[in-house]
């Protein structure tokens, strides 16, 4: 298969093409405008629909009407507008539909900055709207799996009838990488069985609805979703273990900060120093059975964010607390460098053993 040289952001919006995106609505914020702007060229000549809606709330409820009719749909904007975005995924979620959203994360609280961030991990995994829900979360970290990260998002999006995220930053949207993309799907699930798309008189009407004013009934409907929930915590979760057989310490890190610590691991194993990468796929659900393996010969797990710290939590959780943390991360758009990650690793194991 044929080779390209691709922005991450371009390599997302180009893959939700090939995987049968129909419908594309989104609002132009940075870093992840060129997103956007590709699938504005690119939508209409795909036999697909783009739109600039007139806000963030606007793009998220015309992703949820248009997902209500069984199409393939999708937006995408980075940390401020994911916020404004939140009660739209609330409601999709609420009502049972699938669609994906892409978080192309920067430097805030407020408005911030337009640098590399990964502080939206409590929001998308712990707060993405107001209720008894989740949604699936993935973290890749190259332009590469960025791309094939779309189609298993669509795919699972479909399989359980969710919102999915993928959780980018900056830095992944920005940065030109080699990319192979997939053939176009010609085939997608058929969702007549609860779709709103017209039943001509050869069905019972279907309804999409996320309000249910009998509390019973509600109770039933979220106790439904969470036996899906349970599904795919026994199912879906997914990581990346480098160099941790052996490995005293592990550093736990997603998305650019794993490229970062990798780089840092494979010094110190040229060193003679036990270390290894534990680098989570997806964050929700958290992939607790694969951190156990890591971790099965650790004295200390370093987890590296670019954040004040918030996965730390779940790897604490995860690990019961049974194993030192130490949180190394840098903030507000700073990158952490491999040598900075290198230093804390030769601080808590005491250099080459």
């Amino acid at each position: 298969m044929e080779r390209s040289l691709m922005k991450g952001n371009e390599a997302l919006a180009e893959a939700a093409i090939r995987c049968g995106c129909k419908c594309f609505f989104g609002y132009p914020i940075t870093p992840q405008t060129e997103l956007s702007a590709y699938m504005a060229k690119r939508m209409e000549k795909s036999g697909g629909v783009f739109l600039q809606a007139e806000s963030e709330i606007a793009a998220i409820n015309m992703v949820l009407g248009a997902a209500s009719t069984g199409v393939r749909a999708m937006t995408s904007s980075s940390s401020p507008g994911v916020s404004l975005k939140a009660e739209g995924i609330s409601y999709m979620a609420g009502s049972d539909l699938p669609a994906v959203i892409i978080n192309v994360q920067r430097g805030g609280p407020g408005l911030g900055s337009i640098q590399p961030a990964q502080s939206d991990y409590f929001q998308a995994t712990k707060a993405m709207g107001h209720g008894d829900f989740h949604i699936i979360v993935y973290a890749p970290c190259s332009v590469q799996e960025m791309v094939d990260t779309v189609t298993l998002a669509f795919d699972k999006a479909d399989e359980y009838r969710t919102p999915v995220m993928i959780l980018a930053d900056g830095l992944l949207g920005q940065m030109m990488e080699p990319v192979t993309f997939p053939e176009p799907k010609t085939e997608l699930p058929d969702k007549s069985d609860w779709a709103a798309c017209g039943h001509k008189n050869k069905r019972e009407h279907h309804i999409i609805n996320s309000l249910f004013l009998d509390a019973p009934l509600l109770e039933a409907k979220v106790l439904e979703r969470f036996e899906r929930y349970k599904a795919i915590e026994e199912n879906e979760t997914d990581a990346e273990l480098y160099m941790c057989e052996g490995a005293e310490l592990v550093i736990t890190a997603y998305g650019a900060s794993a490229r970062v610590a990798k780089s840092a691991v494979t010094k110190a194993r040229s060193e003679g120093i036990k270390a290894g990468l534990f680098r989570p796929k997806t964050l929700w659900p958290f992939p607790v059975k694969e951190l156990a393996e890591a971790t099965k010969d650790a004295k200390h797990i370093l987890d590296v964010e670019m954040s004040m710290g918030q996965m730390i939590y779940d790897v604490k959780l995860a690990t019961e607390c049974r194993i030192p943390t130490t949180f190394f991360g840098r903030t507000g758009g700073v990158i952490p460098t491999p040598a900075e990650v290198y230093d804390e690793i030769k601080k808590l194991t005491g250099g080459a053993q």
